[in-house]
């Protein structure tokens, strides 16, 4: 069966939901994204249109269907070592001063499927020594985590991770596993995935000495953008550090920091 195109009107729904629930702002650019992401849903279901397939998410008979199509329509593309500067800072300015005896404590706030939380684990057990650490990772995307718990990519994927890091850290896939690798034990169990939504209250994840929220902010407006960071500023410890990409800004969201270099700013 063949789905419709996706009509101005049916896109105009999507959009309003992802705001409220996700804080997404879609433009008009991302009509053909939204069709193309939800396409086989359609299929599966036998829908003649994505209105059908709206009303069937926002119904009751399939409940999880609501989540598999906000799975869809938020997974970001990522990668290992994604803006290498952000790691570099982090290995030569950050953790040379973390308190020897007490656990340092990261949040990968937009981890998706788990590249950029491994990253920084490669980067703590390297650059920490004896210090404990723990890396948070969360996602609004129940697929992206449960993909990103089992730390097994595919090949091409390590690609940008250096390579004694490679080396020390990654187990290369033979037989049946060939053509994969697979994050190794010890790093995997300090990295903690969990589902939290930016744009709601929080849950209790305690306090960290740097957060990351990378790639993310891009799809907000600007006052989702000063809701979503006042909501993390409190489980920054005093003297943290709070990293967005390089294409993203602090300006005009947040007063409560001081920019330290573009991108990284820090809470006085």
């Amino acid at each position: 069966m063949n789905a419709t195109a996706l009509k101005d009107g049916e896109f105009q729904q999507f959009q309003a939901w992802l705001y409220r629930v996700a804080g997404i702002s879609l433009s008009p650019a991302k009509k053909a994204l939204v069709a193309g992401r939800l396409a086989k849903r359609l299929k599966h279901h036998r829908l003649c249109s994505y209105g059908d397939y709206f009303q069937l998410i926002m119904g009751h008979e399939a409940p999880a269907e609501l989540q598999i199509a906000l799975d869809l329509l938020t997974t970001n593309e990522t990668y290992f070592f994604r803006e290498p500067r952000h790691f570099d800072f982090l290995r030569e300015q950050i953790l040379p001063t973390a308190a020897t005896g007490r656990t340092f404590r990261l949040w990968s706030a937009a981890s998706s499927s788990g590249e950029e939380p491994y990253s920084l684990a490669m980067t703590l057990a390297d650059g920490l020594g004896a210090t404990p650490w723990e890396i948070i990772g969360s996602d609004i995307s129940s697929q992206v985590l449960a993909r990103a718990r089992t730390g097994h990519y595919p090949i091409e994927r390590a690609s940008n991770i250096p390579q004694p890091l490679l080396v020390r850290h990654c187990l290369k896939g033979t037989g049946r596993q060939e053509g994969t690798f697979l994050i190794e034990r010890s790093l995997r169990e300090r990295v903690h995935f969990m589902s939290i939504n930016l744009n709601e209250t929080l849950p209790n994840v305690g306090e960290f000495d740097v957060i990351f929220l990378r790639n993310v902010m891009i799809y907000f407006d600007q006052d989702t953008k000063r809701r979503v960071v006042a909501r993390m500023l409190p489980h920054l410890k005093p003297g943290g550090f709070f990293v967005v990409s390089h294409s993203e800004s602090l300006n005009g969201i947040s007063d409560a920091l001081t920019l330290i270099t573009p991108s990284i700013y820090r809470k006085p």
